[in-house]
C-alpha cells in the first residue's frame, strides 16, 4: 500500500463498509495529565465514549489550604507517516486531528500546542521548521512542501529516515513522491489554577480514533479462530456475544460481503492517576454503541444497559487498573446484527 492507497482506503472506511481483506489501527487517547498532583484530587470523572465523541466531565477540588497553580496537560496519541499505513485520523488535514477542545468552569480555554518530530529516535522538529514543513505528517500540505525540498536537502531526509520515497500509479503512469516518514509528538497544555477548598471543573471533548476492520479477527469458516484469545481478554467478549456472532455469521449479507465488520476504540485511562490520592472519587462511565443492531463489548464491572445503545458502569474511590477497550461489530448495510 502506499501513501495515496492509504488516504483513500481512511475516507472509504469512514464513508462505509469496505469490502476487502484490510484494517485500519485505532490510536488510543485518554484524559489530562496534571504537572503536579499532591493537593489536588479528583472528586469525580463522568466518561461518555462513542465513535462520534467522547466528553469527559472533571470535578476537581484542592484540599489544601493553599491556591495550586499548575500545568495541565492533554497528550495527542503519536502518530507516524508512512508510505504504507495509515492510522484512522478523524480530521487528517490539520494539527488538531482530533478536534480537541477544553473548558474550565464552564469557560472555554484556548490551549497551547507542543509539537515535537523524531526520526529514528532523534528530534528533528527544527530542521522540519528550517525548511517549513508542517509537522503533521499527514494531508495535501505536508506532501506540497516537501515537493519543495532542495533535492540535497531531500537526499539527505531519505538517508537519515526523515522521509521516504514512494511510488503510486494515479491512472496516469507512475509518479514518486516524498513522502514523511517521521513521528509527530504532540501535547495540548495550559496553566489552571485550583483555589484552596475550592471545586474546579474541567471538561473536554474530541472526536476519537476509530479503528476498523473489514470482517472478524477472530472468527471465520464458522469457528473462533485467528486472534481470539487476544481479543477475549481484551475486550471480555461474553457467551451472549459470541452466541450473536455465530448467528449473524449465519445469515447472508450483500454482495457476499463479510457478515460483520469491527470497529474498535480505546481509551487510555490508567495514566490519569496522578492526583492526590491516585484513585477517582466517583467514577462513571458510558458507552454509547451507536446503533440498537450493533453487537459491543468491553471490560467493566457491573455494567447496566441503561438505553437502546447505551451502557453504563459506576463505581466510587475508583482506581483504575486497566485502559478501556471497546469492540463494536456492525452488519454489512447496516442490518441488524443480534
Amino acid at each position: 500500500m502506499i501513501f495515496r492507497a492509504a488516504l483513500a482506503f481512511s475516507a472509504i472506511l469512514a464513508a462505509q463498509p469496505a469490502f476487502a481483506n484490510d484494517s485500519m489501527a485505532e490510536l488510543g487517547t485518554g484524559g489530562l495529565i496534571l504537572s503536579r498532583s499532591d493537593a489536588v484530587a479528583m472528586e469525580s470523572e463522568d466518561l461518555f465514549i462513542s465513535r462520534d465523541k467522547v466528553t469527559v466531565d472533571y470535578v476537581f477540588r484542592n484540599g489544601s489550604d493553599k491556591d495550586v497553580d499548575t500545568i495541565v496537560a492533554f497528550p495527542m496519541p503519536d502518530i507516524a507517516g508512512s508510505p504504507y499505513e495509515m492510522p484512522a485520523i478523524p480530521d487528517d488535514q490539520q494539527d488538531n486531528f482530533l478536534g480537541f477542545e477544553v473548558s474550565v468552569d464552564g469557560r472555554p480555554v484556548q490551549p497551547e500546542l507542543e509539537q515535537r518530530a523524531f526520526a529514528a529516535g532523534i528530534e528533528v522538529t527544527d530542521e522540519l521548521k528550517a525548511q517549513n514543513v508542517p509537522f503533521y505528517p499527514f494531508g495535501e500540505a505536508v506532501i506540497a512542501a516537501l515537493e519543495k525540498l532542495p533535492q540535497q536537502v531531500a537526499d539527505d531526509w531519505v538517508a537519515r529516515g526523515i522521509i521516504v520515497i514512494s511510488e503510486y500509479d494515479a491512472g496516469g503512469g507512475w509518479k514518486s513522491e516524498r513522502t514523511p516518514f517521521w513521528e509527530l509528538r504532540s501535547t495540548y497544555w495550559w496553566r489552571a489554577s485550583f483555589p484552596a477548598g475550592k471545586q474546579v471543573g474541567v471538561s473536554h471533548r474530541y472526536k476519537p480514533s476509530v479503528g476498523g476492520t473489514v470482517g472478524l479477527n477472530f472468527f471465520y469458516d464458522g469457528k473462533f479462530q485467528g486472534q481470539y484469545d487476544a481479543y477475549k481478554a481484551r475486550y471480555c467478549m461474553d457467551t451472549a456475544f459470541e452466541n450473536a456472532v455465530r448467528k449473524a455469521a449465519k445469515e447472508k449479507s450483500p454482495e457476499g460481503a463479510p457478515p460483520l465488520f469491527e470497529n474498535r476504540l480505546s481509551y487510555v485511562l490508567t495514566t490519569g492517576g496522578n492526583w492526590a490520592l491516585g484513585s477517582i472519587g466517583k467514577f462513571k462511565l458510558t458507552i454509547d454503541k451507536g446503533s440498537p443492531g450493533s453487537l459491543v463489548s468491553f471490560c467493566g464491572a457491573n455494567v447496566r444497559k441503561v438505553g437502546p445503545t447505551t451502557f453504563e458502569m459506576t463505581a466510587e474511590d475508583y482506581f483504575p487498573e486497566r485502559d478501556i477497550d471497546i469492540l463494536i461489530l456492525d452488519r454489512q448495510g447496516g442490518g441488524n446484527a443480534n
